[in-house]
């Protein structure tokens, strides 16, 4: 049987980068070289190469963490050299790279979301306004980007401004959301139409940490990470349930990772990651792990993903029907 040929990108250029490398480097050691063929790109420096082999590459695995890997530019130009890949596609990707934008999708699909409100570089921002409708203490994020980076949380008045300094550092919208205190975990799914929501994984930061920051997420022993999460099973459904809701409502394919907060016994949704971190200390294998799944396995299942064919699910015409439309309610 001849070998698929695996395209492994990983590196990149945003601020992720690292974390982008150590996964990518975990990924090639895990695939089977008996299997696939490996070949790596970066694409701060790779691009034109991966051109130039388009045509003998069977798969990619895109490892990319913030701009241009997870939203939908990478992803574009995969579809232009008709690469199949892992993960969401260009427009679930770009959806999903905005928590702002998310935010919009979530509502629609009727999935709960903490108070927010946006703030928009060169726009005049009422902060009084803002922290009398979310309270305080709240948290000011950049609407795009990942591994928490210029996210604070604003505990008085004063800190507000330094806050929206920092989270335009990278970012020219931001999101001011209400804080909310309780349990953090994330859901992953896997898949394309049939969904399977893995087991969820409690997130647990040492107390030097406010929140999961980008030193708590990728410095081993610096967060407890417990699988399956320490909730009860009615709650542990309903975060199953959500991180697929979420899946479906930002169109994403192959694997996603929902992270959620458990406040007063309700499960809010926070935001989706498309692009799920591979590195040792990465929450998507634990899940997967606890599932019965080893990393090896992880990695096969989503190339499988990746080369699956489009098509809707063999589900009864009436339940596919029943997805689609939303009975009127009459008042």
């Amino acid at each position: 049987m001849r070998k698929l040929n695996v395209a492994l990108l990983s590196g990149g250029t945003s601020g992720e980068r690292e974390i982008s490398s150590k996964g990518g480097d975990r990924v090639y050691e895990a695939l089977d070289k008996a299997v696939y063929n490996v070949m790596c790109y970066d694409p701060r420096t790779d691009l034109a190469r991966l051109a130039a082999d388009a045509r003998q590459i069977d798969v990619a695995l895109v490892i990319l963490h913030g701009v241009p890997g997870e939203d939908g530019t990478i992803q574009g130009m995969l579809d232009l050299l008709e690469i199949p890949y892992q993960c969401t596609g260009v427009m679930g990707s770009a959806i999903a790279m905005n928590k702002l934008v998310s935010k919009f999708f979530y509502e629609k699909a009727e999935i709960p979301v903490p108070k927010y409100a946006s703030c928009i570089r060169g726009q005049y921002i009422d902060a009084g306004a803002i922290i009398g409708r979310l309270g305080l203490p709240l948290v000011i994020k950049p609407a795009s980007g990942g591994s928490s980076l210029g996210m604070s949380i604003v505990r008085s008045a004063d800190e507000f401004n330094a806050a929206l300094v920092s989270a335009f550092s990278c970012d020219d919208t931001v999101i001011s959301e209400q804080y909310l205190q309780g349990t953090e975990i994330t859901g992953g799914v896997l898949g394309n139409h049939e969904l399977e929501a893995l087991p969820i994984v409690e997130i647990v930061p040492k107390d030097a940490h406010e929140f999961f920051d980008y030193r708590a997420k990728y410095t081993p022993g610096e967060t407890e990470e417990i699988c399956p999460a320490r909730i009860d099973d009615s709650l542990a459904q309903t975060a199953r349930s959500l991180a697929k809701a979420a899946h479906r409502a930002l169109f994403c394919k192959g694997c996603s990772r929902t992270d959620m907060i458990i406040s007063n016994g309700r499960i809010h949704v926070l935001e989706t990651n498309t692009i799920p971190g591979m590195t040792p200390v990465s929450l998507l294998p634990l899940a997967a792990q606890t599932a019965g799944m080893t990393y090896s396995q992880l990695l096969d299942r989503l190339i499988e993903l990746a080369l699956e064919k489009p098509g809707f699910p063999e589900k009864p015409a009436e339940e596919i029907t029943h997805c689609f439309v939303r009975e009127k309610k009459h008042t």
